[in-house]
């Protein structure tokens, strides 16, 4: 424990050296926190429909977001959306064996949302080949998020794929050839709980020198094979978020909504971090930020938008 405090002070003191004492805290747009919506839905490309049906999901956080399976049908969400007056919207939806979703597809609608509307789209994006990542820039998405796994192992035993670590770093690869804004989603403790491959996941992203990286951690769904799997523990994610603080001192690092719910212990050790953003924070969390004098800002988007 002596020896995580003095990891973390490290990290919260370059954290405060580079960015300040600040913190944003965001509300996505599928949450509601102390009666207040966020303002940035989820859209789910396959309805309800997932190939993976991975054990922590079986494919039941689709069921939380609006579907839209075909381009008429995303065109009159987004125009909806739009008369809401919402910021934007993540696209996303359940992958298939090789860990894509239908991009090409959707990518005419998509690029006349962007052309008719001021939305801002961030896609969820899988693997994505050259060919597709040229289709996603012309559409103009503001963000493409990824999920990094580091171990080969724990990516087909948990998504049951083919596809390997090497095709994420050459889906970032693609992505970057493109000028797109790629946000990586570091997964902490996809296997079963365990942490196997996020220290080496967070080494091999370090020579993209990213704007922003994001963590989440394994959240087993109720009524799914993992449901009675306990997630990593507050001090094993703090470790890795302080580790790769200090690795990439330079990096805008945030909690994401994705991880066990009402764990205050894991906000208050990334607050001991310096971690700039948190989402859907506990009360007591926010009254800590407080007590450490840090500036607090509130956003009603996902954690990876400025």
């Amino acid at each position: 424990m002596d020896d995580l405090k003095e990891l973390a002070g490290q990290a919260r003191k370059i954290s405060y050296q580079n960015f300040g004492k600040r913190i944003t805290f965001y509300i996505p747009g599928m949450f509601c926190y102390n009666g207040e919506w966020g303002n940035y839905p989820a859209i789910s490309l396959t309805g309800r429909n997932c190939r993976l049906n991975c054990p922590h999901c079986e494919g039941k956080l689709l069921k939380t977001m609006i579907p839209a399976r075909t381009s008429q049908e995303l065109l009159r969400v987004a125009s909806d959306l739009e008369k809401r007056k919402v910021a934007g919207f993540l696209l996303t939806g359940g992958f298939d064996k090789s860990l894509s979703l239908p991009w090409s597809d959707f990518a005419p609608a998509i690029e006349e949302i962007k052309n008719k509307t001021n939305l801002k789209i961030i896609v969820h994006c899988g693997i994505v080949d050259t060919k597709t990542a040229r289709v996603l820039k012309k559409t103009k998405i503001d963000q493409a998020l990824i999920d990094v796994i580091g171990d080969d192992r724990t990516l087909k035993k948990i998504y049951k794929t083919e596809m390997g670590v090497q095709d994420i770093f050459q889906t970032i690869e693609n992505l970057i050839a493109e000028d797109i804004l790629v946000v990586p989603h570091i997964v902490i403790g996809l296997n079963y709980g365990k942490i196997t491959g996020e220290y080496e996941a967070i080494e091999r992203l370090k020579k993209y020198k990213f704007k922003t990286l994001v963590f989440v951690s394994l959240m087993p769904l109720p009524d799914t094979p993992m449901e009675k799997i306990e997630p990593p523990d507050a001090q094993k994610i703090a470790r890795i978020i302080a580790w790769a603080r200090i690795q990439l001192p330079d990096t805008i690092m945030s909690l994401g909504c994705a991880r066990k719910r009402g764990d205050w212990g894991i906000e208050f050790w990334a607050l001991d971090c310096g971690i700039n953003r948190i989402a859907l924070p506990n009360d007591e969390t926010v009254a800590r930020a407080k007590e450490y004098n840090l500036k607090i800002e509130w956003k009603k988007t996902c954690c990876s938008l400025d």
